[in-house]
């Protein structure tokens, strides 16, 4: 039986990989902590794991006692990841470090995973091809301009730089699906009758269904590819209003008011709330590091290396995922 750990299982998009891993019939291992919210995690087959990812000695320590009864893994996922948070050096810490920490304690244990997934972002790239809306490629230069986003660009770097160390590093754009609560606040405000918009220039906006990442996943898994990254989208580009107008579409078309800002206003009302963030100790949805995300144009990216490589084919339309996300919501009770 082929084995798993998979990290920041709890999270969206990490609670799709736990399922597709059960699905598999993989022994599937989840990493948690004393204070990690299982409510998507009930399968009596899971095998939790707790571990201090921050503190090196303690993480090593941990790892030892559980492979002393076991071998290791055969794949590690690294899901876990840091979005948002007031001190922006936590970006650093949980989205690099902790991955550092974790490669480093596997090898000293002897316990090196056949592969190690890394789950990045697209949003390492920053604001590319503005001009022209060209596709971002595989061979562009990263220009993060994001805490984020370097974050998540010092823990891609770290693991490139290791010699023949066996990782695989998927970049999507934005995942969308049930269970994921930053798309479900643009559907709570449509259906309070408001949808917002930034600037005014043109903006190219890219998805990708979550099954369709997780599928994503496995097939890189499956085919055995090594030391290669992969921009992950379902492969349309669509206008920035296109995901507000299906959600509106689901929800029956109720009436609703379309609020357009100009960048300057956004970046005034991101700083404030990033300033009373600060004061209050309470992370903000919407910041300094929000705003440059929602102020780039163009997320096209270019695909065409995992449609080779992977065989990866995306499964659900936007206006299919969308659709089964209003009904997921209304289901749960959410709108």
């Amino acid at each position: 039986m082929k084995s798993i750990l998979i990290t920041g299982g709890s999270g969206f998009i990490g609670s799709f990989i736990v399922d597709e891993a059960l699905r598999r019939g993989y022994d599937t291992w989840v990493v948690v902590r004393s204070s990690t919210n299982r409510k998507y995690l009930q399968d009596s087959r899971i095998h939790f794991l707790e571990l201090t990812m921050g503190d090196q000695g303690r993480l090593l320590e941990q790892l030892g006692t559980v492979l002393q009864e076991r071998s290791g893994w055969d794949y590690v996922v690294h899901c876990a990841g840091l979005t948002k948070t007031v001190d922006k050096q936590q970006f650093d810490i949980v989205n690099h470090l902790h991955t550092r920490y974790l490669v480093e304690a596997l090898d000293a244990l002897d316990a090196r995973p056949k592969r190690f997934i890394l789950m990045s972002s697209l949003s390492i790239f920053g604001p590319l091809h503005e001009q022209d809306y060209s596709p971002i490629l595989l061979s562009d230069t990263p220009q993060p301009n994001t805490a984020y986003g370097r974050s998540k660009y010092r823990a891609e770097k770290y693991l490139t730089s290791l010699d023949d160390y066996p990782y695989i590093i998927l970049r999507p754009t934005g995942v969308y699906g049930p269970r994921d609560k930053d798309y479900f606040l643009m559907a709570k405000s449509i259906k309070g009758h408001i949808d917002t918009a930034v600037g005014y220039k043109k903006q190219i906006l890219t998805f990708i269904y979550v099954q369709d990442l997780v599928d994503a996943l496995f097939l890189a898994i499956d085919k055995g590819v090594c030391r290669r990254a992969y921009f992950l989208s379902d492969g349309g580009e669509y206008e920035s209003a296109r995901y507000s107008d299906l959600i509106h579409q689901e929800l029956g078309s109720p009436w609703m008011i379309r609020i357009k800002f100009p960048l300057c206003i956004l970046y005034l009302i991101s700083a404030l709330l990033e300033g009373i963030s600060k004061l209050t100790r309470k992370p903000s949805t919407l910041n300094l590091d929000k705003y440059h995300i929602m102020k780039q144009r163009n997320w096209r990216c270019d695909i065409s290396a995992a449609e080779q490589e992977l065989g990866y084919v995306p499964k659900v339309s936007l206006a299919e995922g969308v659709r089964r996300c209003v009904a997921w919501y209304l289901d749960k009770g959410w709108l």
